[in-house]
This record gives structure tokens, sequence and C-alpha cells, in this order.
């Protein structure tokens, strides 16, 4: 059965699709990096801010539309407080620091999640950064901080709730289309491929509405080891598979329509 998202796919097995517009990392395994080599925590976080430099910069120049990076889940809040205030300090600092690579890169800067709980000083040069590169023109780059993907979609139903109640929608109104631009994601394309690192098999809480079609893709690498040809080679993989979007295999048809003409025959 077909829905309203089906629609707004490309064909599956064209050529619009052997590149993601929009590619969502989910970035694991700083902190084992970290202990496996007897360093603390937080110089497994700042190993894995120069991989992310690395693949923002390279995928900045593969021209993708849009690189969104799982940077800080709400659940993360139940860290140690030393390590969850040297990871803010740790944002803050890398927003500061990589803005200028942002710009030289042409990348547009966009954060999803809530804002309550940041620091005051993270919630400026989030809006700084957001404002010093809004004239550019290329990749889009999105931050997931202070983000969990129930709770994105909890304050959706909370927004339109609150608009049917002052009279601004009907409950006839409300369908996929709605819901999609109540979240924090509304104006983005939806992700074409979720990478996650460390092995780990499980999405986290994260985009769940939005990944409902993407391919998925896990490295075993930890994230501070990877690379842009780590990356490339998920986008390789990404380019051999076939994505039917509740349809069927054009290919597949195909043979199987040859094959039953063969046997009329």
């Amino acid at each position: 059965m077909s829905n309203e998202s089906d629609l707004n796919q490309p064909p599956a097995g064209t050529a619009a699709e052997l590149s993601p517009r929009h590619v969502a990392i989910i970035m694991d395994g700083n902190g084992r990096w970290a202990v496996q080599r007897g360093r603390p925590r937080t110089d497994g976080h700042r190993q894995g801010a120069h991989a992310a430099r690395q693949i923002i910069e390279h995928a900045a120049r593969r021209q993708l539309e849009q690189l969104t990076l799982y940077s800080f889940s709400i659940e993360n809040w139940r860290r140690p407080a030393q390590e969850v205030a040297e990871l803010m300090e740790l944002y803050q600092q890398y927003l500061i620091s990589h803005r200028a690579m942002m710009h030289d890169n042409n990348i547009r800067f966009r954060q999803i999640g809530r804002r309550d709980g940041l620091p005051p000083q993270v919630c400026r040069e989030i809006d700084n950064t957001v404002a010093a590169l809004a004239s550019n023109t290329g990749m889009t780059l999105c931050l997931a901080v202070n983000y969990g993907a129930r709770t994105e979609i909890v304050d959706a139903a909370r927004q339109i709730a609150a608009e049917v109640q002052a009279g601004r929608l009907t409950l006839a109104d409300i369908d996929e289309r709605v819901l999609a631009a109540h979240l924090y994601t509304e104006g983005m394309p939806d992700p074409d491929l979720l990478i996650r690192t460390a092995g780990e098999m499980r999405v986290s809480n994260f985009l769940l509405w939005q990944i409902s079609y993407a391919e998925l893709f896990v490295s075993e690498v930890y994230w501070p080891d990877f690379t842009p040809a780590h990356f490339d080679a998920a986008l390789e993989n990404y380019a051999g598979r076939r994505r039917r979007f509740g349809g069927l295999d054009n290919r597949r048809s195909a043979n199987a329509a040859a094959l039953a003409l063969s046997r009329d025959s």
C-alpha cells in the first residue's frame, strides 16, 4: 500500500537514487575509543569533533544537499554532570572555531532539538552561526542537539492540538504533511541514508518519523576513526541498493514478466 510520502520519491533504480540527497549519522563510540586507549572520555569527544569536521568538509565537496549529525541526545543528560558540562563547552567552541570553515565551504547551518536546558552561551553561538551562514547556498549542516525523536513528535502533537483548539486546524486537516510541517525538521528532505558507527544495530530515538524509508548502513569503526574513505564506502554501498518505497523492484518485475511470457510461448 502506498502513502503520501511515496509520491515524492524517485523511481526505483534511477540515477537520482545513486547519490543520497540527505545523509544522517549517529556518531557513536567516542567514549569507548578513549577508554580502549586509557584516556578520559572527553578525549574521545574531542577526537570525534575532529572526525566530524573532516566528514562535514568532505560531504560539502561531494555536494550533498544535507548532512545531519546526532550530536547530543535527550538521554545524554543522564551522563555524569562533568562530562555533560564539557560536552556543552566543546559544542560552544566548535561553533565558534568552525564557523569560518563552514562559510568557506558555502555551508548553511541548522540545529534541531529543544533549546530548553541548553546553556545560554550555547544558544547564543547557535544563533550567531545560523545568522553568519544564512546567505550560503550549499549543503545544509544540521546538528541534532538536546534531541529525541519521541520528544519531537510530542512537541509536534502539542502544537497541532493548540492549533485545533484555536480553530486554525480541524481534525480532518491533520495528515502526514501537517504533522511533518510541525516537526523540528520542517522544510528538510527526509534522510536517504542513515549511517551508524561503532557497530551498534539500533537507531537510538533518532529521526524516527523521517527515516521511514532510509537505507541503513552500520560501520564497525568507532566515530573518532571514521574517515572520508569510510563515508565514501557507505555511499558506494547505498548506490548499489534497490529502493522500492513499498513498490516492486523494476528489474524483478521485468524478469518475472519475461519468464511468464516464455512459459506462454
